[in-house]
């Protein structure tokens, strides 16, 4: 495992969120993907980064409280979704505070669904931060996490990007049952995307995500998304594990 010291500003993940934002067809059948799992109201985002994903809850309607543990992201969400009814909240969220309970005090069971996506994978104590995350639901409520996948796959993108690890399922499911988090759904997500970032940042070794590469890999979506029907979702460049508190 890898040490990685804070940046309050995260330089290659702002770059790379903002590529990510162009990339509409991709944000929105990730949103899917989870969408079946996520309550209509409720719902805690940790790691809203940008709100790439943020905004097609908001065009659903669900009623969402969006954090990140940066103020520099705190600041792009307020400007882009301040006026929105559908907002809860804004608010800084670090899973691994060390007076979790006490800060945050009066988020604890608040809510129907709490969903991170690529988020664990930049925190140390991966445990602990599942924990925190089962703090914040209600009884019954349901926790959607999706982390990269494969160890083998770990790269140069990894590094710029402060990833601690990346995960198989068998290990993410690990962590929701050591916190007594009854599995409700596990699976792979994306078949297609292991091979550009396995080229992209294995061999070629880029420090950031092609805005090429992205561009074109939006533009074949409904590809990858066959592929993953047709493997039943058993490989895929991110794991996604759903569970209820």
């Amino acid at each position: 495992m890898k040490d990685f010291e804070y940046k309050a500003i995260d330089e290659e993940g702002l770059e790379t969120l903002n590529d990510l934002s162009k990339a509409n067809l991709f944000n929105k059948w990730m949103y899917e993907t989870i969408q079946p799992y996520c309550s209509q109201n409720n719902v805690l985002e940790i790691g809203s980064g940008v709100g790439n994903i943020s905004e097609f809850f908001i065009e659903n309607k669900h009623t969402i409280f969006l954090s990140d543990i940066r103020e520099n992201y705190k600041k792009i969400l307020l400007e882009k979704f301040s006026h929105d009814k559908n907002i809860i909240d804004f608010q800084i969220i670090d899973l691994v505070d060390e007076n979790f309970e006490a800060t945050y005090a009066h988020l604890l069971g608040k809510f129907e669904t709490v969903f991170a996506l690529n988020v664990i994978e930049h925190i140390k104590d991966d445990n602990l931060a599942i924990l925190n995350c089962k703090k914040l639901l209600k009884e019954k409520g349901k926790l959607v996490i999706l982390v990269p996948a494969y160890q083998f796959l770990y790269n140069r993108f990894d590094e710029e990007l402060y990833h601690f690890r990346r995960y198989k399922k068998k290990g993410m499911v690990h962590l929701f049952k050591n916190n007594d988090i009854k599995i409700i759904n596990s699976f792979y997500f994306n078949a297609l995307g292991i091979l550009g970032w396995y080229v992209s940042g294995k061999i070629f070794r880029n420090k950031t995500l092609p805005s090429s590469q992205v561009s074109f890999y939006n533009k074949i979506i409904p590809l990858a998304k066959l592929i993953d029907f047709l493997s039943f979702n058993k490989i895929g460049l991110s794991v996604v594990v759903v569970g209820e508190k």
